[in-house]
């Protein structure tokens, strides 16, 4: 009897250690991406590749020694329901900080009524909108690829470089559409480029035969066009084609998808379609991660903004890794430490690495697979854009180009 009542006793302060031992609390980092919507394709990617750094994080001992998960919310690049996700991310999940959005147009609106209210750090890989750049955003809002400012300026010069003279222009009514179709504008005119016609055009029309015969109209057989590969875009090549009313297609990273190119047929735009997107210059850190993941097991290997993804993720957890809690305020002054120079160089596939440094107190830089991330004032990086093509039955992007 005497041996049962010990076993009893044991059985039930081993219980009673269960119930009032706090379990591990989750490190949640929030990703605001479109699972629906014109850029799906890309965001499947983009989000396998978040999930890489999470699993890499937890393999080497977590946040803080918790648990690091990712909590995936849709915007479906729109603003109303980028608020709605922001709001279950911040308000519900309770996430520490958020890599995201991906448009634009799903970021603004993210950021100015959700995320900076609340206090909490998003870093977007992929939306490029100059408008972005003097938000208000108390420094909560940041991203790992560069200002469109940038890339209509390298595209306009990598039109005139191949001798083209006179385009037609059309851009989606959006932010995105509108920042980038803006600074390709200013760029290619001032450098003495003629604009033959210059259009918006709105997104999820049946038809854009009218709009298409308008811009032809000004002469020109290329066509600048700022849109979703996956949307508008598309749907313009295809009609264009049919119609026989333009020869070249000159897009940006917005039109960079595979699925439009098995949509349209790629003997049908081979030689007839290239653009820009950004890129990263070769690194010990873009070696690294192509040796990790340059199989496409996780997610496919060079999908535009897998690795400013990837690196978004990480900048969050090493953020709150060196303010050595979740508390948001503090992972947002604690990003640029670990950010920018100077300090330790750590990097993709290094994570055990950075939490020894920080935990030893040293300064720690990160520098991703999609670049160097030295954020200015406004929360912004320099970038570098390569030029893709479609070569066989899938687009190719280039090395870096030599354009400033």
């Amino acid at each position: 009897m005497k041996t049962i009542s010990t076993r009893a006793a044991l059985a039930g302060v081993a219980a009673a250690m269960l119930v009032a031992a706090p379990a591990l609390a989750d490190v949640k980092i929030g990703s605001l991406g479109a699972i629906t919507g014109p850029i799906v394709s890309l965001v499947k990617e983009i989000n396998l590749a978040e999930q890489a750094a999470i699993d890499e994080i937890n393999a080497g001992g977590g946040i803080n020694g918790d648990k690091a998960v990712i909590v995936f919310g849709d915007t479906g690049c729109n603003s109303q329901t980028a608020v709605d996700a922001a709001n279950k991310l911040v308000n519900i999940e309770q996430v520490v900080g958020i890599a995201g959005a991906l448009c634009s147009g799903a970021t603004i609106p993210a950021a100015s009524n959700v995320a900076v209210p609340a206090g909490v750090v998003m870093i977007s890989p992929a939306s490029t909108s100059p408008e972005i750049t003097n938000l208000k955003d108390n420094d909560y809002l940041y991203r790992t690829a560069p200002s469109d400012a940038f890339q209509g300026g390298v595209l306009a010069k990598l039109v005139l470089s191949k001798g083209i003279k006179k385009v037609a222009l059309t851009y989606i009514n959006n932010d995105y559409g509108v920042g980038l179709a803006g600074t390709f504008r200013s760029t290619y005119k001032a450098m003495g480029g003629i604009i033959t016609a210059d259009q918006v055009h709105e997104e999820k029309k049946q038809s854009y035969r009218s709009e298409l015969a308008s811009l032809a109209s000004g002469g020109s057989t290329k066509l600048v066009l700022i849109a979703m590969g996956e949307g508008s875009g598309m749907t313009m090549i295809r009609q264009s084609l049919e119609g026989g009313m333009f020869d070249t297609f000159i897009g940006a990273d917005g039109m960079h998808t595979d699925k439009m190119v098995e949509g349209l047929g790629a003997d049908n735009v081979r030689g007839k379609l290239w653009g820009t997107l950004p890129s990263a210059k070769p690194s010990k850190q873009l070696d690294n991660f192509k040796a990790m993941y340059g199989d496409g097991k996780k997610f496919k290997f060079g999908s535009p903004f897998t690795a400013q993804g990837y690196d978004a993720v990480m900048l969050v957890a090493l953020a709150a890794q060196m303010a050595g809690s979740s508390d948001r305020t503090a992972i947002r002054d604690n990003l640029r430490k670990v950010a920018n120079a100077p300090g330790m160089i750590v990097g993709p596939g290094e994570w055990a690495k950075a939490v020894a440094a920080i935990k030893a107190g040293k300064d720690i830089n990160y520098e991703g697979a999609s670049g160097s991330h030295e954020f200015d004032a406004k929360g912004e990086v320099a970038g570098v854009f390569a030029e893709y093509q479609v070569q066989g039955n899938m687009l190719v992007d280039s090395d870096p180009l030599d354009i400033k």
